[in-house]
């Protein structure tokens, strides 16, 4: 598969439209991330979007912040943004400026470099768990903070960049309601995935958090 695929660098203007446009257009695209050891490619499984403020279930809901502030510029950017005091997890910008939106990457299968991301999942039962999830595929990839607002578009050398890879067929695209959203983002069906593809993650409804007595 790899070897016959677009390597071509996706351009600015692919991630220059709304953000329900670009989800499902990530699918079977190539996510290269180029780490001390040497690079890994990725090929996206699955993605979910997040639509600013339209949104309820995006961290732009209520407008710029310290932590979001990478949204609301150029599309083709990456944010990354650390949950629960021990993950990150990586999205793609997309849009004009100043209207935030962005795609979560959740799942992908390492088609390059597995050998790299193994030493990171150490966890992993085998290469199919390496990136199945959004903190696993950040992991796995060598992905945190350091590397938010990185331009996946720019010229040269990056860390990341985004190849045309092979778009998946519609009839291969599935969608539903992401993962762990909840209130009024849990209806929007704008997770997307590629049908039958044992890297995608399981879903997994909003749970509400217990306080403790």
């Amino acid at each position: 598969m790899i070897a016959t695929t677009d390597r071509t660098p996706l351009p600015r203007n692919f991630f220059d439209r709304p953000v329900l446009e670009v989800a499902p257009d990530l699918l079977g695209r190539l996510l290269v991330r180029t780490t001390p050891d040497g690079p890994i490619t990725l090929r996206l499984t699955e993605v979910e979007a997040y639509d600013g403020g339209n949104d309820p279930g995006s961290h732009a809901y209520r407008g710029p912040t310290a932590r979001n502030g990478v949204m609301f510029g150029p599309p083709g950017h990456v944010y990354v943004y650390f949950t629960y005091g021990m993950w990150h997890c990586m999205n793609l910008v997309c849009g004009p400026e100043g209207v935030a939106s962005a795609v979560l990457l959740r799942a992908g299968e390492i088609v390059e470099g597995a050998e790299y991301a193994r030493k990171r999942r150490l966890s992993a039962r085998d290469d199919r768990e390496l990136a199945k999830g959004p903190a696993r595929l950040a992991t796995a990839l060598d992905v945190d903070r350091a590397l938010d607002g990185t331009d996946a578009c720019a010229a040269g050398a990056t860390p990341l960049r985004i190849l045309k890879g092979a778009a998946v067929p519609s009839d291969q695209v599935r969608s539903g309601p992401r993962t762990g959203v909840s209130g009024d983002g849990a209806v929007h069906p704008w997770r997307y995935w590629v049908a039958d593809d044992p890297t995608v993650s399981p879903y997994r409804a909003h749970v509400p958090r217990r306080r403790r007595s």
